[in-house]
């Protein structure tokens, strides 16, 4: 592997602020982002990763390489918990399996818009159609994970009930996909003149506020990295080799489809990524038996970590063996 494309992502900016809030956690600094401003910060993500997704979307049109890719999008949103759960189930009990799979089935907006930005770096272009395949990868997962959990517990000798009403609240209308869908929406229908309005919001301030928002996720992860005890050796392993396992099959995948080498990067990413944020909050009101120090710190302190410093420039060498 070229070690100039490892370099060249951790001197990115964005990276290098994400370095900083670890070692403001790890030499116990009194840096601190207030609660409501991460929240609002990725609000502002989504939006303008959505919005131009949707702007681009309706410069391409519906292709068969669109289709195509949606639909492997899916596919690999539901079957990644189902094989990873029958892993994990070899070590930890139903609850905490079902969890920690339906975590690594879903995705990471955060390091979906991380590689995007280092294309933009290496001059690699993509398609905004991208964006609506991060959006059908983020729920799907969230329901294999609550039927798994019904298929192999019981409670007091009957199946377990699930309020399958609030599952589908929070797997499609939760913050997360609704603003992220909607502004796709609202990019597809005014185009390229309501890309010119907003682009001054949507693209002059992206930089700028993802580097902020990856220096708050460095001292969430550097935070959490203390729960990692409690998870041991097995559960830190498969959070670096389930990514890397994900990614290998979604590059085969993107292969077989004829995705350019830009799209493929972003769809090796979906399939690696891990879900610290919707997954984690459905899960949470869903399924209480399940340990939150196991599911949440894989995700965060381990998964995004790798994915962000040595996964984007991996996966990127990996495109470029198998598209030579």
């Amino acid at each position: 592997m070229d070690a100039s494309l490892i370099i060249s992502n951790i001197l990115n900016p964005p990276i290098l602020f994400f370095f900083l809030g670890m070692t403001a956690v790890f030499v116990k600094s009194d840096l601190e982002i207030p609660a409501p401003v991460p929240k609002l910060l990725s609000l502002y993500l989504l939006l303008a990763i959505g919005f131009k997704g949707g702007v681009e979307l309706i410069k391409s049109g519906i292709t068969q390489e669109v289709v195509l890719t949606l639909l492997a999008a899916m596919l690999m949103a539901c079957f990644v918990p189902i094989y990873t759960f029958f892993i994990l189930k070899l070590r930890l009990d139903t609850y905490d399996a079902a969890a920690i799979a339906a975590t690594y089935g879903s995705i990471s907006a955060v390091t979906f818009i991380t590689a995007s930005a280092f294309l933009t770096q290496l001059g690699i272009a993509f398609d905004g159609y991208m964006v609506a395949a991060l959006a059908l990868m983020e729920s799907p997962a969230i329901i294999v994970g609550l039927i798994l959990v019904n298929l192999f517990t019981v409670d007091q000798g009957k199946p377990r009930e699930t309020a399958w009403s609030e599952v589908l609240q929070e797997a499609f209308l939760n913050s997360s996909v609704f603003l992220l869908v909607g502004s796709l929406v609202i990019g597809v229908l005014t185009g390229e003149r309501g890309w010119k309005v907003l682009e001054p919001f949507t693209q002059g301030m992206f930089y700028g506020v993802l580097t902020f928002f990856l220096l708050d996720m460095g001292l969430v992860a550097a935070q959490r990295i203390k729960d990692l005890q409690k998870t041991g050796f097995f559960l830190i392993s498969f959070a670096i080799l389930i990514p890397i396992l994900n990614a290998t099959i979604g590059l085969l995948i993107a292969r077989f489809i004829g995705m350019s080498q830009g799209n493929a990067l972003l769809f090796a990413v979906l399939c690696a990524s891990a879900s610290y944020i919707a997954v984690p909050a459905a899960i949470r009101m869903t399924v209480p038996e399940a340990n939150p120090s196991l599911y949440v710190s894989t995700a965060l302190a381990v998964t995004f970590p790798f994915n962000i410093i040595v996964g984007i420039p991996l996966y990127l060498y990996g495109i470029n063996l198998l598209w030579r």
